[in-house]
């Protein structure tokens, strides 16, 4: 598996989504994930959906210092004492500590810095062994940087073919953090793609193993696709077994100009500008 080291975090580049995995299916599917080979399982507390993935580790038989786990807070805790109670019952629902705590969405109602001191906080409490935030601009990155004595490790932003981040990811990288891409595949919408066809044809490969091969291959840059099969999730698995070469990328990369985002929401931030 391919790894990014971020501020001492290393984290597998291919992970398993769990968003809308719950009940028995959602711990069927973490527990099969892992057994098919992932090791980064990404849930949030708004998901609804913790308590069953942390049975779906617990009876993957996957030793857990194996397993990059991540979890979410989201904005309705950010006030302080709220905070360190979400991320206390985090732990009690995934029955076990998370590697990695994220701010789910910035908040415009709580100040940064008292959100930021409460995941220092939680870090420090032993509720995880590393932080970091979703969904920020680089102007909430540079406070969220700045009011951390503790290094952030991850921004998990949306990030496909048809959304450019060539603002963003440059300045993760400066940060020393890892990049995790939700969406990645713009929700199926790369798999009538005629320019990604094309490639997938060239390797006997699909559109969407191709898109995952397009993000994780960039510096720095996981992505964590979201499925309820077993065949998709094994299928997705290939993408370790093939590059793109450059002239591939650099069409891939061409697509981000339509700038088509998903996850636009009344409580979502000033994004940054595209060039």
């Amino acid at each position: 598996m391919i790894t990014i080291e971020a501020n001492g975090a290393k984290i597998p580049a291919l992970g398993f989504g769990t968003y809308q995995l719950t009940g028995s299916l959602g711990t069927d599917m973490v527990a099969t994930a892992l057994n098919l080979g992932y090791r980064h399982i990404d849930t949030a507390r708004m998901y609804g959906n913790e308590a069953e993935v942390g049975r779906g580790i617990a009876t993957s038989g996957i030793p857990r210092e194996e397993i990059f786990l991540t979890t979410k807070i989201w904005p309705d805790d950010f006030a302080h004492d709220d905070f360190l109670r979400s991320a206390e019952q985090s732990v009690k629902n995934l029955g076990t500590t998370p590697d990695l705590l994220l701010l789910h969405w910035p908040s415009k109602t709580v100040p940064l810095d008292e959100t930021i001191a409460a995941l220092v906080e939680a870090q420090r409490k032993g509720l995880t062994r590393f932080i970091g935030v979703s969904n920020f601009t680089i102007p909430l990155l540079r406070l969220a940087t700045e009011h951390s004595p503790i290094p952030l490790v991850n921004n998990q932003i949306e990030y496909h073919p048809y959304l450019s981040q060539d603002a963003l990811l440059p300045f993760h990288r400066k940060l020393g953090i890892a990049t995790t891409a939700h969406c990645p595949t713009a929700r199926g919408k790369v798999m009538d793609d005629p320019v990604i066809k094309k490639i997938a044809d060239a390797h006997g490969t699909n559109p969407i193993q191709v898109t995952l091969r397009w993000l994780i291959q960039q510096e720095g840059v996981a992505a964590i696709p979201r499925t309820s099969s077993e065949k998709n999730a094994k299928s997705n698995l290939k993408v370790l077994e093939f590059e793109l070469t450059p002239d591939e990328m650099a069409q891939i990369s061409a697509l981000r100009s339509t700038n088509y985002r998903i996850c636009d929401f009344a409580f979502s931030p000033v994004w940054d500008a595209v060039a």
